[in-house]
């Protein structure tokens, strides 16, 4: 059999499909995966053996700019991608079986699975922006009071108008042209009543918290065999494990100077620092021997060894992380990294720091939580009921014509 995988997004959002090609391949069956073509995804799905098919610009181009992405780039963007989807998708899922969307609202994937005939699944990694009677749209869930008197269904309704503005036309334009017809509310209509959520029971609970059946897999790993780089190795076999700090694929979005902050921070705990360079290039503050900056390296062979990892809040982070039992600090930026700080904090396996900008002594303060003896078995306890069975889950599912 052969599955289309579709995803237009940070590493995030790439990363998990390479996971289900690999559950896929084990199964016997091939996966045609459609992406940004950054370097980095290609190298990422070579190593998944799915070679990647070029979808839209890359994303490295549209976010790693000075300035974070305007609205008006995102009216700029919206229509192109799903004019990508229409002509990318439209070929690459040709003689597929099936056809998995994920990503930044990947409108365009479902309508061209329905005019080749196939099954399509809508994937998320967290419930953050999934309509609910609970919480309003961008509000992670749990965070607002029992006064809240918000008329949340309206809320919702506008949020949905918000997407059709930004994709409805374009869509529909597209629809037009191979005979479909319009789509009034394109949100849902990408969502379907049956969104598969790939995340961690634990770590993101969903039952009764969203207005929608999900069907959950777990997070779709991809299982990482790299070595480690013989000068990491020989820093970290010299001294206490460090503190990890790391943005992944947040440019412009990560905090100014967290670099020197972070640094300074952990210093004055007596830690060593490790940066993780990523889209922010993260360099060391000076030349001390205690501080030592990686680039893309095999974060599952890594966390294990650290004494905390410093980051974002992605979804892949902070699963890797839990997973590896490293109690963490949060600095949330966009997105679903506020939801994902929440949970770390709530389940006592870190921190969060919802600053934005954060200084020497409120990072300090946050890192001596993520540091106590408390922090730490708490997620050593909590390592151990992280879920990796997801991407063969998803794959069995897929084939079995499940939707």
């Amino acid at each position: 059999m052969r599955v289309c995988l579709t995803a237009w997004g940070s590493r995030g959002d790439v990363e998990p499909l390479a996971g289900l090609a690999v559950g896929l391949r084990e199964l016997r069956a091939e996966a045609v995966v459609c992406a940004p073509p950054d370097d980095d995804f290609r190298t990422l799905l070579a190593r998944a053996g799915a070679p990647l098919v070029p979808l839209g610009p890359t994303v490295r181009s549209v976010v790693a700019g000075p300035k974070p992405p305007t609205a008006q780039d995102a009216f700029r963007l919206a229509p192109e991608l799903v004019a990508a989807r229409f002509t990318t998708l439209m070929e690459a899922a040709k003689g597929c079986d099936a056809l998995l969307a994920t990503g930044l609202m990947p409108a365009g994937a479902r309508d061209v699975a329905e005019k080749l005939g196939i099954p399509y699944v809508y994937a998320c990694f967290h419930i953050f922006g999934l309509p609910s009677r609970h919480f309003r749209p961008g509000a992670r869930p749990g965070a607002e009071s029992a006064q809240d008197e918000t008329d949340h269904r309206v809320l919702w309704e506008q949020d949905a108008q918000r997407v059709n503005g930004l994709y409805g036309e374009a869509l529909n334009r597209h629809r037009a042209a191979l005979g479909l017809p319009p789509v009034d509310n394109v949100r849902d209509h990408v969502f379907t009543d049956r969104p598969w959520l790939a995340a961690d029971a634990t770590l993101c609970p969903s039952v009764g918290l969203t207005d929608l059946d999900l069907v959950r897999t777990g997070p779709w790993t991809l299982p990482d065999t790299r070595p480690l780089p013989r000068e990491l190795e020989r820093f970290l076999d010299q001294g206490e494990p460090p503190v990890y700090v790391g943005f992944g694929s947040m440019a412009a979005h990560a905090p100014q100077g967290i670099a020197r902050t972070a640094t300074e921070a952990a210093r004055a705990q007596g830690h060593r620092v490790l940066l993780a360079r990523g889209w922010a290039d993260l360099t060391p503050i000076d030349d001390a021997e205690d501080c030592f900056a990686v680039g893309e390296v095999n974060q599952q062979a890594l966390f294990p060894r650290v004494a905390a990892v410093i980051h974002h809040g992605g979804a892949g982070t902070t699963t890797t992380a839990a997973r590896a039992g490293a109690p963490q600090v949060v600095l949330p930026r966009i997105a679903d990294q506020q939801y994902w700080a929440a949970r770390v904090s709530e389940l006592s396996i870190g921190t969060s720091h919802p600053d934005p900008t954060p200084t020497f002594a409120s990072l300090s303060a946050a890192l001596t939580t993520a540091l106590s003896p408390a922090t730490r078995a708490r997620a050593k306890t909590l390592s151990s009921t992280i879920q990796t069975d997801g991407p063969t889950t998803a794959a069995k599912r897929l084939l079995s014509g499940a939707e």
